[in-house]
C-alpha cells in the first residue's frame, strides 16, 4: 500500500510539472528563443478602416488541429520588441493564436513604427491618444478573430503602457472576452470602469508603488460596480518583472506564478 501511495504521489508531481505553464523568456534570451521556436510566426499588415496606415503585426500560430482563442499582446512603452514577440510565441505554445501589433505603426518620420523610431519610441507612444489606441486594437481584433485558425474569441494582455492599454480597451470594447493587465493602471473615471463587460485580472510588483498604489482604489471601484477584477501583488517584485526576471529576487518567482495564472485565466475565458 505504501509503495502504491508513493507511486501515485510521484505520478501526480510529474504530471503537474509537465502541465505547468512555462513563462516567457526574459529580455536577455528572447531573441534566441524566437530564432529556435518551432512554431509558425509571420508578419501581417493589418488595415485600419478610414486610414492608409497599416498596423505591422506579428502573428504566431499554435500547433493544434482545433480552432483557438486569440490573444492580442500589447507592447510596453518600448514598442514592439523581440521580447514582446517572444511572449506571443509562448502564448502560441500554450494553444492560442497570438498577435502582437506595433501600435505606433506609421508614426515614424518615414512611415515606419517601433524599429524606425528606435530610442524615440517612448516619446511617440506617450502621445498616442486613448481613441487611437482603441481604433488600432479594434482593427487588430477584427483581423485576428476572422483568421481561419481562430475560434472567434479574443483577449488582450498588456505590459506597462500596454497593461494600461489593455485595461482601457476592456472599457471600450464590449465584445472583448478577457483582459490581462501586467503592472498597468486602470482608467481613472468610474464611468469608464462601469462599461467593462470582460473579466479583468491584474499582476503587480509589490515594490512598484507608482502603479501598485492604484490597485486597491481600482479594486474598490470595480467591486462597487460589480465588475470581475482579480488582483495579484507580488512581494519583492518590481515593475516589469515578467521581462526582467533576473532584475531582483522576487521577479522570477512573480513571473512564474503570474504566467501560470494568466494561462489558466485565458483558457477559461477563450474556450470554444
Amino acid at each position: 500500500m505504501r509503495n502504491a501511495a508513493l507511486i501515485s504521489l510521484v505520478l501526480t508531481v510529474v504530471t503537474s510539472t509537465i502541465a505547468r505553464a512555462v513563462e516567457p523568456p526574459s529580455s536577455d534570451t528572447a531573441a534566441k528563443v524566437l530564432k529556435d521556436s518551432p512554431r509558425h510566426g509571420e508578419w501581417a499588415d493589418v488595415a485600419m478602416p478610414g486610414s492608409d496606415t497599416k498596423i505591422h503585426t506579428w502573428v504566431v500560430y499554435p500547433e493544434t488541429k482545433d480552432k483557438a482563442g486569440v490573444v492580442i499582446v500589447i507592447h510596453e512603452i518600448f514598442g514592439l520588441s523581440d521580447w514582446v514577440r517572444s511572449v506571443a510565441d509562448q502564448l502560441a505554445a500554450e494553444g492560442f493564436v497570438a498577435v502582437a501589433p506595433d501600435l505606433v505603426s506609421g508614426m515614424a518620420p518615414k512611415g515606419g513604427g517601433s524599429e524606425e523610431l528606435g530610442d524615440n519610441v517612448r516619446d511617440v507612444i506617450r502621445k498616442v491618444s486613448a481613441d487611437e489606441q482603441v481604433k488600432r486594437l479594434d482593427a487588430v481584433r477584427e483581423y485576428a478573430i476572422a483568421l481561419p485558425a481562430a475560434n472567434g474569441k479574443a483577449a488582450t494582455i498588456g505590459f506597462c503602457w500596454g497593461g494600461s492599454a489593455s485595461f482601457l480597451y476592456a472599457s471600450r470594447q464590449p465584445k472583448l472576452n478577457a483582459a490581462l493587465v501586467y503592472y498597468g493602471t486602470a482608467p481613472k473615471e468610474k464611468e469608464a470602469l462601469s462599461k467593462i463587460t470582460a473579466p479583468v485580472i491584474g499582476f503587480y510588483g509589490g515594490d512598484d508603488a507608482r502603479v501598485t498604489q492604484t490597485v486597491e482604489p481600482t479594486k474598490a471601484a470595480m467591486k462597487e460596480l460589480d465588475k470581475p477584477y482579480e488582483t495579484n501583488v507580488y512581494d519583492g517584485a518590481g515593475h516589469g518583472f515578467l521581462r526582467q526576471q533576473s532584475g531582483r529576487d522576487g521577479n522570477l518567482k512573480a513571473a512564474k506564478d503570474a504566467w501560470e495564472k494568466s494561462i489558466a485565466f485565458l483558457k477559461k475565458n477563450l474556450a470554444s
